[in-house]
């Protein structure tokens, strides 16, 4: 009986040291995601930190891959601040007043955590997650900084930066439509 319970841990031992570093090797192999964000005023796209905020970063692709952005408008567009969108509300222009607040202007699923790192700044094109208050209930409204801005710097996620189309969140007002996302291959 205690042989056959010391054989059993063993082999458990050795199945999770295994995965353990095929996770690990894995992780080191596999590229970030770079999603892909198409408007009328031109597309970008950004790399996430996927290392640094995987549950975030993963959040956000699944919202992606799921069409949840498409067709979804500008909610903030403040220059020299950020540019804003997320709110499924956004979509109804009789909503307008209402857009970027409250619970309905997110997916309905928070992210539950809060991955804060230090290592990434608030520099002008960093891609960031908005919340009401509390970085564990962000969800899926992104923010794209269009200055340097580091009084944000450890009040909110950072999931990404700009890597193409650096000039186009720039441009984006309130109102203009995010026509599609999607995660490139």
């Amino acid at each position: 009986m205690i042989r056959a319970a010391s054989w059993t841990a063993a082999l458990a031992l050795g199945v999770c040291a295994v995965l353990s570093v095929h996770r690990d090797t894995a992780a080191q192999t596999s590229e970030p995601p770079v999603i892909v964000v198409e408007t009328f005023k031109g597309d970008f796209s950004f790399e996430t930190f996927q290392a640094d905020a995987p549950i975030s970063v993963a959040h956000i692709v699944a919202l992606v891959r799921s069409g949840f952005y498409d067709g979804q408008r500008v909610h903030r567009a403040q220059a020299g601040f950020v540019v804003q969108f997320g709110d499924p509300q956004s979509r109804d222009l009789s909503k307008r007043a209402v857009w970027g607040r409250g619970a309905a202007a997110s997916s309905g699923h928070p992210i539950g955590v809060s991955e804060m790192s230090s290592k990434h700044k608030h520099l002008k094109g960093v891609v960031g997650l908005a919340h009401m208050g509390d970085p564990k209930n962000a969800d899926s409204q992104i923010y794209v900084t269009l200055a340097d801005l580091p009084d944000l710097d450890n009040r909110y996620v950072v999931i990404g930066r700009l890597i193409s189309g650096q000039s186009v969140p720039g441009d984006l007002q309130v109102g203009d439509v995010i026509t599609r996302m999607y995660v490139k291959d």
